[in-house]
């Protein structure tokens, strides 16, 4: 399996409209997609996204408590896979003993994509995509 770069990062916001504005008028990034549904805002960084996912909307609420002392608000990264096939992944993973979570179409910073997630020895939210 080789990696090919970060697709995208989520971050989990109090307030999102403080981090989208942060992003986006102090670091000049551009708001790519908007899912209010969801709770997510996804800003362009050059190649990559970075998602913002407000802690009180349906995605938000799925990471437990928001960011400060007892809480993350780091959901998870995103990694390119060059020449990504499900399958092939799911048993490079299970034969290292992975356990490998949701898999799905997903849109990234390359468009929709299929992925998988799963989490690092630590407990870190990871998801694979092509």
């Amino acid at each position: 399996m080789q990696i090919t770069g970060i697709d995208h990062l989520v971050l989990r916001a109090h307030d999102q409209q403080r981090l989208v504005d942060f992003y986006t008028g102090v670091l000049g990034l551009t708001v790519e997609k908007r899912q209010e549904a969801i709770g997510l805002v996804q800003l362009r960084a050059g190649a990559s996204l970075i998602d913002i996912v407000a802690v009180d909307g349906r995605l938000g609420r799925m990471g437990g408590a928001g960011p400060g002392p007892e809480g993350r608000n780091l959901d998870h990264f995103c990694l390119n896979v060059a020449g990504f096939d499900l399958e092939t992944v799911k048993a490079h993973l299970l034969a290292h003993g992975v356990e490998v979570g949701e898999e799905g179409l997903r849109y990234g910073a390359g468009g929709e994509g299929l992925s998988l997630y799963l989490k690092d020895p630590e407990g870190n939210g990871l998801e694979l995509r092509a």
